[in-house]
């Protein structure tokens, strides 16, 4: 059960302009896309897709770190790892597993095939974009599994783009379809309380001490 109290209690320590500020960014979240991204070897691009989901409202990111390792550099994130959820896996299976149950459709992105072009591709259901590595792109199980295939039309001679690039022209898009339509796109009410008991906590210097202090009291 959602505690209340607590989260009035510990907003009392935020000042007024920051309380509206997390409910002003909250009203814009959305779970309805998310994003996942598969042994990215470049720190930079992993981190910077972070900050595309925070820029544009996409509140989880998933990441698969079979290959590589740990690939978020705080330094390139410049804080949107407090306000994004980010899940990691050994995996991919482990990853697509996770998500098919949580509703997601597969959304494999992909320059090499008949995908549907960023412009004809609407997310009626909720969707998880995958994104592959620099060089390779996305493995064949992730392209076996995949619900669908989507891609940016370019004009030039250029094939791709940089997975970052890539993942900020997608997230953007979609993040602002999804808003301007009819579908339930937004965070729960549970959800958006949730957050800001969260995002609360990390705005405060010693937030354990003083919830000890509430819990005494």
């Amino acid at each position: 059960m959602f505690d209340d109290d607590l989260l009035t209690y510990l907003e009392t320590y935020l000042t007024e302009e920051r309380k509206q500020r997390f409910l002003d960014v909250l009203q814009q979240r959305t779970r309805h896309i998310t994003i996942a991204v598969e042994d990215v070897y470049q720190l930079h691009n992993t981190s910077a897709i972070l900050r595309s989901c925070d820029a544009f409202g996409v509140q989880d990111l998933h990441v698969v770190e079979n290959r590589f390792g740990k690939r978020l550099d705080k330094n390139i994130a410049m804080g949107a790892e407090q306000w994004v959820d980010v899940y990691r896996y050994k995996t991919v299976t482990d990853c697509i597993s996770t998500l098919r149950e949580d509703g997601y459709r597969i959304i494999a992105t992909t320059p090499h095939n008949d995908s549907t072009l960023l412009p004809d591709f609407f997310p009626k259901q909720k969707c998880a974009i995958f994104f592959g590595t620099e060089r390779k792109g996305l493995s064949e199980e992730v392209m076996q599994q995949a619900d669908g295939f989507l891609k940016i039309p370019m004009v030039g001679f250029s094939e791709s783009l940089n997975v970052s690039v890539s993942a900020a022209i997608i997230i953007q898009q979609l993040a602002q379809k999804v808003r301007n339509s009819h579908v339930d796109w937004q965070l729960s009410d549970i959800e958006m309380l949730e957050k800001r008991l969260d995002w609360t906590k990390k705005s405060i210097k010693d937030v354990n001490g003083i919830i000890k202090r509430y819990l005494v009291e």
